[in-house]
């Protein structure tokens, strides 16, 4: 079944589900009708002479050099071409994929001015599996993804580069092989193209989404941690959290709770006196729910803009007019993802500090000294080092935390004298949530192994699922062994296997 785009409904899942599980897409014949349009009303401007940026000028400062009819061709052309200057480690197909049916959505609106073949181009990209080769640095978030988007457009005119068995290929041999075409540019379309906020929207879609699943993989931990250090469920008391009524904070505290029912563990220490836990237990609903409305936050922004328009000029055929306005600049973006990188890093935060009690034998309430049996401490070493490795990529975490969006470099000769840096946003965001997955399944590692200490007393309904499923993939570390691939196991569990078991036994999850 193909997803069918029309340039107004397209949401995070969807993108997710053509970006990473490769479904195909459709084009609505109302899109294709506001397509044909547009592109009418500017063949119309250009046959009547009329000046308008992009169509019949130059760009950033050459916008006042008006092109004769008979070079718009070659203006088009020569704008994708200058502008296919990124450099870098290409960006992930994943992420390729995602910004072009961004880019292709935006323009179904009808107020961009690309004929109906070109959409079709961009589309086979897609169907057919063509993954341009596009370097990830070079943009400055405005105006649009100018360099990126060129290396993606490159591909539909039969030029530049794609990535073919791991390969760089010349975008001409892999179109014939697939038996694919290629489409000449005619006037405003190069503009149309470039000129968008679709690669830091690509990009930030897969990281908020992400960062939403990961958010429920923290609390799964969180729960554990809390079970095997002898925590207390006092702190996620529903009545309590009435009174500060946050959204997220409200959902993490219902999580702990019906992950922890049943918890024979925190049952057999109820009366045993302790007045409270560490901010990393006791708080962990405020930290995580702050997170939770952070990333809700940023999926709305993303969500909206999935589906705009977003290049210059704009067209409005039937009132005969074309504005330029400002609608490429990525600061919604550039914003939203550095919000993102704090709520993410803060999961991770917490987490790493959980870590940290789990393998201190000072704190983690008669654990052995970093989760290795007693008789085995100083010849093994046991958990020690997973801890500096958390640490290690919550602090990288924090230099990647430092908002892009504050800075701004002039350029086109300070035509475009503030640009979003938006782009750099997203991908630091979905760096950060990559680093948060990994401090995550080290705070379930050594949470699993803890609740083996505890034993024979159970965990509670979900956090034991969680731990079955764990132990299914890694055993119990009785002395010291290669822990990496341990840490790789329980990675890869989540967030699809981890939270499939953990809902089966108490429903789905808020």
């Amino acid at each position: 079944m193909s997803i069918i785009l029309s340039g107004e409904t397209l949401s995070i899942e969807e993108v997710v589900r053509i970006a990473r599980h490769r479904e195909r897409v459709q084009i609505t014949e109302t899109a294709r009708a506001n397509l044909q349009k547009s592109r009418d009303f500017v063949d119309k401007l250009v046959a009547d002479g009329k000046v308008v940026y992009g169509v019949s000028t130059g760009f950033g400062q050459f916008k006042n050099v008006v092109i004769s009819p008979d070079q718009t061709a070659t203006l088009q052309a020569n704008l994708i071409r200058s502008h296919a200057t990124g450099v870098g480690a290409p960006l992930s197909e994943e992420a390729v994929r995602a910004s072009v049916v961004v880019r292709i959505n935006s323009l179904l609106r009808g107020h961009s001015g690309v004929r109906q073949t070109v959409i079709d181009r961009l589309v086979d990209l897609l169907n057919h599996d063509v993954y341009p080769f596009v370097p990830s640095k070079g943009s400055v978030g405005s105006s649009g993804d100018l360099a990126p988007l060129s290396h993606i457009m490159l591909v539909i005119m039969g030029e530049g580069e794609v990535i073919d068995g791991g390969r760089r290929r010349p975008t001409a041999e892999v179109l014939r092989e697939k038996g694919l075409g290629s489409v000449a540019l005619m006037s405003k379309e190069g503009l149309a193209l470039n000129n968008g906020t679709s690669v830091q929207t690509g990009v930030g879609t897969l990281a908020v989404y992400d960062a939403m699943r990961l958010a429920k993989t923290f609390d799964v931990a969180y729960a554990m941690s809390l079970e095997t250090l002898m925590g207390t469920l006092a702190a996620s008391d529903p009545r309590v959290h009435a009174l500060r009524p946050h959204p997220g904070q409200i959902m993490v505290a219902s999580n702990a709770r019906r992950l922890c029912e049943g918890s024979q563990i925190m049952e057999s220490h109820k009366d045993c006196g302790r007045v409270q836990d560490a901010y990393s237990l006791r708080c962990a609903p405020q930290i995580h729910g702050a997170s939770r409305d952070t990333i809700s936050y940023v999926a709305s922004v993303v969500s909206r803009e999935l589906n705009s328009v977003t290049d210059n000029p704009l067209l409005f055929p039937d009132d005969g007019v074309a504005i330029s306005a400002g609608h490429f600049h990525g600061e919604h973006i550039a914003q939203v993802m550095d919000f993102l990188k704090i709520g993410v890093c803060e999961l991770a935060n917490v987490s790493e500090r959980r870590v940290a009690r789990l393998t201190d034998s000072a704190l983690s309430e008669g654990l052995p000294a970093f989760l290795i049996p007693k008789e085995q401490g100083g010849l093994s070493s046991g958990f020690m080092i997973p801890q500096y490795v958390a640490a290690a990529l919550v602090s990288e975490n924090k230099v990647l935390a430092h908002p892009a969006s504050v800075d701004s470099i002039p350029t086109s000769a300070n035509q475009e004298d503030h640009v979003s840096m938006g782009t750099i946003a997203a991908r630091q965001a979905a760096e950060i949530v990559g680093n948060a997955h990994q401090v995550a399944a080290i705070e379930l590692l050594c949470a699993a192994q803890a609740a083996d200490f505890r034993a024979p007393l159970r965990l509670g309904r979900g956090t034991d699922a969680a731990y079955r499923l764990i132990r299914s993939r890694v055993q119990f570390m009785a002395q010291d062994r290669i822990l990496y691939t341990d840490i790789e196991a329980v990675a890869a569990l989540f967030p699809n296997e981890l939270l499939s078991a953990v809902e089966g036994a108490v429903g789905v999850l808020d």
